[in-house]
This record gives structure tokens, C-alpha cells and sequence, in this order.
């Protein structure tokens, strides 16, 4: 729809891994080389792992097209698959007529026959499984034996397996060591930092056809990566509604209003909770004139006229004994905030690397309010001793982050990500391995 508006020629922020706007920032296109050496090599297993929306299916995509004239690419795009079924869905994608039929061995043996023929040919043959988390273990295992197939000097099967963070938690269990002894490339995606994110929605825009200033700016890129988290996927979310927030005003320069209203849209920003500030308002006028009347009151007994002795024992407004002022709640919260911020840098000096945290929100330090009000309101659904908050600084901002819980294994985690309740799911949280929150602290300090 915005697209005649700045003059593009086709979207450009799309989710659907589009290999024509590959952006070799921020280590990708490091990684895609380093991965094309890693494939081309022929040796052992590669294993690619990065969160949700980190660009997996990206570089992926970008390794079938480069290597496409020198290779043949297997792709399995469904791997909870059962180890008497991948078999036979390896060799349907060789080519291979295969009965339904045909156990295993037979299955096994004329896939053993046609990569020896491919190698004769001096033709490569590489099987890339996407979402391998997901594959049960016991498939692995038969991957693995795959892997076996060899000649005197070569492997006649190279395999990449791209894989969220749980799939290192999976590669971690006894009963499929011998993958893991097998894997010899690892690669990390990390999210992009702060510094990449202008970068890349520029290039993005003038790839598609765009010719005029900037678009966006090192505060709507900051904007978009405090929401995304540097996750390449939400920031081409926030990245198209903000343009679309742009277009509907007519301009030709997306703001930081504009961000924000993309991030409420995709529930990636928390929303305020008008019907408090509305009762804090209340309460607050009705405090103020409690002591405008008082006042009003206690100067008309000083002028009120003596009238003999019988009225020298009145009473006077204010002989009753004084009261003890409560202290106000903004006091017990930011009490409450400055004892979770001590809590949490004594449970960042012990935690576990390999241990997982949910990422509830960040938001900026002049949102204090903001946090506060998610210590009054929300911690009331969770365990506030869980609940840690850090100060970090994202480009030179500081900023607040929200974490939850310390738990040993990812399915752990992931079963109380599942259960949070669904005002505290608005701000789209997400898993983070502690290792990659130590990281995090060690950049900014």
C-alpha cells in the first residue's frame, strides 16, 4: 500500500526469507562464508543455532543458492519426523523410487548406492533440516548413522542442522553423544546489536528501489531495536507497520511515534493502564482538597470572636492527637524496585550459563513509572523473588530489563512462558539463555 509512496518496487520488509535482500551485516555474510567453507570441506556435521526470527532460514536459503551449481541440497523442512519415516523422506527428495513397503535396510541401501554414484560424478550431496530442535531423538540417531556412509577418504553425505537453542540442550544428552562427537562447525546467530539495525532497514529500503533521504533514523532504529530485540523477523514487523504509520500521515520520514504505534499493534510494547492513572488522578485530587478544606477550617477558628467564659473551653479544630502519616505506595515500590535490582546482580554472580530466564520487557530508565507499575500490578500473577531487573544501556540508552525466573532445562522455561498469563504476554517475552544475558552486561560495561 506504501509502496508509490516512497517509490519502491516491491515490499521490503516481508518476513519470507527473500535471498535478493540478504544483508551481510553483523556477521551474516561472515557466517554464510564461513559456512560455505564448512559444507564444501565434506567433513563431519554443521550445526547453526540462533532464537526465533534470528535469520536461520535466511542464511539457509542463501547456502542453496550459492552452492546450488556445486552441489545437491536435501531439505527437510519437517523434521518431527519417526526414525522409521526420515529415511524414506531422505531418499523421496534423492529421487529415489522407494515403497512405502521398504524397511529400513533396503531403504538405507539404495541410498548408499546412489551417493556413491553422485560421488563418481564428483558431485556432492548435502542434507540441510530446518527446526531440528523439534526432531526426536532417536531420528537424530538414525541421521547420525547417515552420516556413516563413506568412501577410503570421503563422506558421501554432508549434513547442516539449523536448530533454536534447545537443540544444544538436546545434543547434550547421553543417549545421542555420538552426534555430538560428530559435529565439527558450530555457528551462533546472535540478534543484531543496536549499531547494525540502522543499517540494515536502509539497505533493505534502497534494494527494493528507493532513492530519496533516509527513512529512518538512529532514534527509530534504536526504537525498533529495543522492541525487537535485534531479532531480524520483528524488526521487519515493526519496520513495515511503521512505514505504513508514516504513509497514513502522509510523510516521508518514519518517527518514533510511529515505531511505537507499530510495537502496540504487534503486542510487542506493553500497553499503559489508563483505568490506574485515571484512579491514582482521583485519589490524588481528592487528597489536595482534603487539605484545601482543612486549611479553610482551621483559619476560620482563629478569627472566630470570644464570647465570655462559658465558651473559654471550646474546642479547637486541632487538639485532636495528630495522625500518623502512612507512607505513600510510590515509596514501598521504588523500595521494592531498588531491593530487586540488589537481588538480581547477586543471582547474575551465581547463575548457571546453561540455565534459561524469560525475558519479560526492557524499557527505558526514564520509564521508571513503567516499572514500578509492573512491580504494583503484575508480580502479583507471578513470584516477585523471581522476578529480576537489571539496568543495562542499549546504544548509549539506558534502559531497564525485566527477567523472570531461573530455570535448568529449556522445557522448563518454555512450560512457564506457555502459562504467563495474557497481560503480561502483550509485551511478546521470550527465552533467554543466561550465558547470552552475561553477554549482553559485558558489552554495555
Amino acid at each position: 500500500m506504501y509502496q508509490g509512496h516512497f517509490g519502491l518496487e516491491r515490499p521490503p520488509f516481508k518476513i519470507t526469507p527473500d535471498t535478493s535482500l540478504f544483508f551481510e551485516g553483523s556477521q551474516r555474510g561472515a557466517a554464510l562464508e564461513a559456512l560455505m567453507y564448512a559444507v564444501t570441506s565434506g567433513e563431519g556435521i554443521i550445526k547453526v543455532v540462533g532464537e526465533v526470527g534470528s535469520g536461520k532460514t535466511m542464511l539457509c536459503r542463501m547456502l542453496e543458492v550459492r552452492l546450488k551449481d556445486m552441489l545437491d541440497i536435501v531439505y527437510i523442512a519437517n523434521p518431527s519426523l519417526s526414525p522409521d519415516n526420515i529415511l524414506h523422506v531422505i531418499a523421496h527428495e534423492l529421487g529415489l523410487e522407494i515403497e512405502s513397503s521398504s524397511n529400513k535396510l533396503d531403504v538405507m541401501q539404495q541410498i548408499q548406492a546412489y551417493l556413491l554414484k553422485k560421488h563418481t560424478d564428483d558431485r556432492q550431496v548435502v542434507l540441510f533440516v530446518e527446526e531440528a530442535q523439534s526432531m526426536p531423538v532417536e531420528t537424530l540417531e538414525e541421521v547420525r548413522l547417515l552420516s556413516n556412509l563413506e568412501t577410503e577418504h570421503n563422506k558421501l553425505l554432508q549434513m547442516v542442522l539449523f536448530g533454536q537453542p534447545e537443540l544444544d540442550e538436546k545434543l547434550a544428552q547421553v543417549q545421542i553423544r555420538q552426534l555430538k562427537e560428530r559435529i565439527t562447525h558450530s555457528f551462533y546467530l546472535e540478534p543484531f546489536p543496536p549499531e547494525d539495525t540502522l543499517a540494515y532497514l536502509n539497505f533493505r529500503l534502497r534494494n527494493v528501489g528507493y532513492r530519496g533521504p533516509d527513512v529512518f533514523n538512529r532514534k527509530t532504529a534504536n526504537a525498533i531495536e529495543k522492541y525487537s530485540g535485534g531479532l531480524t523477523r520483528r524488526i521487519n514487523i515493526l519496520a513495515d507497520k511503521a512505514l505504513m504509520a508514516s504513509f497514513s500521515e502522509g510523510g516521508h520520514e518514519v518517527t518514533v511515534k510511529h515505531v511505537h504505534a507499530g510495537a502496540i499493534d504487534s503486542d510487542f510494547k506493553k500497553k499503559h493502564n489508563t483505568r490506574l492513572w485515571i484512579l491514582i488522578a482521583v485519589v490524588i485530587a481528592a487528597l489536595l482538597a482534603a487539605v484545601w478544606l482543612g486549611t479553610i477550617i482551621a483559619r476560620l477558628d482563629e478569627t472566630k470572636p470570644a464570647v465570655g467564659k462559658q465558651n473559654s473551653t471550646n474546642i479547637k479544630v486541632n487538639d485532636s492527637p495528630p495522625v500518623d502519616i502512612v507512607e505513600p505506595e510510590q515509596v514501598i515500590i521504588s523500595s521494592s524496585l531498588q531491593a530487586r535490582i540488589s537481588e538480581t546482580e547477586k543471582w547474575f554472580a551465581t547463575a548457571s550459563d546453561n540455565h534459561y530466564s524469560i525475558q519479560l520487557f526492557v524499557t527505558h530508565i526514564a520509564d521508571e513509572e513503567g516499572v514500578k507499575r509492573f512491580l504494583r500490578e503484575d508480580t502479583g500473577k507471578l513470584d516477585l523473588d523471581r522476578v529480576y531487573i537489571y539496568e543495562t544501556v542499549i546504544d548509549g540508552v539506558d534502559m531497564y530489563s525485566v527477567l523472570y525466573g531461573d530455570f535448568a532445562t529449556y522445557q522448563d522455561a518454555q512450560t512457564m512462558l506457555d502459562g504467563l498469563p495474557d497481560s503480561l504476554k502483550q509485551s511478546q517475552p521470550f527465552l533467554r539463555r543466561i550465558s547470552a544475558l552475561r553477554k549482553d552486561l559485558a558489552r554495555n560495561n
